[in-house]
């Protein structure tokens, strides 16, 4: 009889084996975009010496505890806040946050705006389910109007955040947006926000079948991908003010933002630089 050779899955190096299998329902996009993560790292050939992952709680939240990295899974709401304190005292570190809408935007969105402020070298990456799935389905900062959660049985009214338009406006250098069904384009924009100086924005939009997609009648997670496939128009260096996301209409994704400015650290050592030069 002849042995069956043994296949390694080139992503397992990447995981903590011993904490798997994961809390994710089936069908759930966050599983695919740590697929796409890892591939990115092996694409951006990042440092894994020196790379650290953040992340807040949440069902997003629950990525840097399956990392094979150093990591850090923090406090709702203060992913960024972390993230920045290891930043500034280790520059030489590639940070990397990880979490959901619900966590970065929403009790951590002050944090976030004033990160992208500061344009502090941080790579955020943001899975957008548009709900808070680990605590029942209540609406978050991105459920888009009429959609239904369990804190607006009769569908939402209030105009829901458009992320890309958010990081801009506060000072991102870095901004993008796609899908779990777009995995090479996630990928590379990954790769690229990890390489980028300054403060970068990842926005992934993703599945939540168990309730997002049950409560609002829109199918299985695969049900999710097709509708995603076939109602995205990719429109790179598109007007991030044209970005709203409407219940059930087409989205726009790609590259929106790539531009250069200082980093938080650059400005700091030209300041501490002058300083020393006038004493």
């Amino acid at each position: 009889m002849t042995a069956t050779a043994e296949i390694e899955n080139p992503v397992e190096k990447y995981l903590r084996m011993d904490r798997i299998p994961h809390i994710w329902c089936p069908g759930c996009g966050i599983g695919t975009t740590v697929n796409c993560f890892v591939r990115a790292i092996e694409r951006g050939k990042v440092d894994l010496e020196k790379l650290a992952i953040v992340s807040g709680i949440g069902c997003s939240g629950r990525v840097a505890g399956y990392l094979n990295f150093d990591s850090f899974h923090t406090t709702h709401g203060r992913a960024i806040p972390f993230a920045t304190g290891l930043k500034l005292a280790n520059p030489e570190l590639k940070v990397v946050v990880y979490s959901g809408e619900g966590d970065l935007i929403a009790i951590g969105g002050n944090h976030f705006m004033h990160a992208a402020r500061r344009n502090i070298d941080l790579t955020v990456i943001c899975i957008n389910n548009f709900n808070y799935a680990m605590t029942g389905g209540q609406v978050s900062p991105t459920t888009p109007v009429d959609a239904v959660g369990t804190t607006a049985p009769f569908g939402v009214c209030e105009r829901p955040f458009n992320l890309p338009f958010l990081a801009e406006s506060c000072g991102a250098v870095y901004v993008a947006r796609w899908t779990t069904n777009h995995v090479r384009q996630t990928a590379k924009a990954m790769a690229e926000a990890m390489n980028k100086k300054g403060f970068s924005f990842v926005e992934v939009l993703s599945p939540c079948p168990t309730l997002y997609e049950r409560r609002n009648r829109l199918g299985s997670g695969l049900d999710r991908m097709l509708w995603f496939k076939e109602n995205t128009v990719i429109e790179h260096g598109a007007d991030t003010r044209t970005c709203d996301i409407e219940f059930q209409k087409k989205i726009i994704c790609g590259k929106f933002v790539d531009v250069e400015r200082p980093s938080l650290v650059d400005q700091m050592e030209a300041k501490r630089a002058s300083i020393t030069g006038r004493s």
